[in-house]
């Protein structure tokens, strides 16, 4: 198997795994998509996979225009994330506000310190 065929079936696999995932949900939210979801479990297993790659197609492009939403609205320059053979290799990284990156570096820091913390609380509680 090339690359190219190994990175088509994942893709495919995590499209089908969303699709029933999303049938699921939907069944619990809905009657009416209940018997719809399970008149579609006595097709076959090849046509089932089918519907359920493309429900998961269609979620993950709703979740991503979501995320792009989101983010826009926290001022987060996003570039949409590529897809497919004609996606180039490297990504460029979204233009942060500088306060909040300040602000990030502010907290990963005092996490550091919280663990270094730990971590000495932690050796001298096994040598006492």
């Amino acid at each position: 198997m090339n690359p190219e065929m190994v990175t088509e079936f994942l893709k495919k696999g995590f499209h089908v795994t969303l699709g029933a995932t999303t049938s699921v949900v939907e069944s619990i939210q809905d009657a009416q998509k209940r018997e719809e979801n399970l008149s579609q479990l006595n097709l076959g297993f090849d046509q089932l996979s089918q519907i359920w790659a493309d429900k998961g197609e269609v979620t993950e492009t709703e979740a991503r225009k979501m995320i792009d939403s989101m983010a826009s609205q926290y001022g987060v320059n996003v570039n949409s994330m590529p897809s497919g053979p004609s996606a180039p290799s490297s990504a460029t990284s979204p233009s942060i506000d500088p306060s909040l990156q300040q602000e990030l570096k502010t907290l990963t820091n005092q996490l550091a310190n919280i663990r270094l913390e730990l971590t000495q609380m932690g050796d001298q509680e096994t040598q006492g």
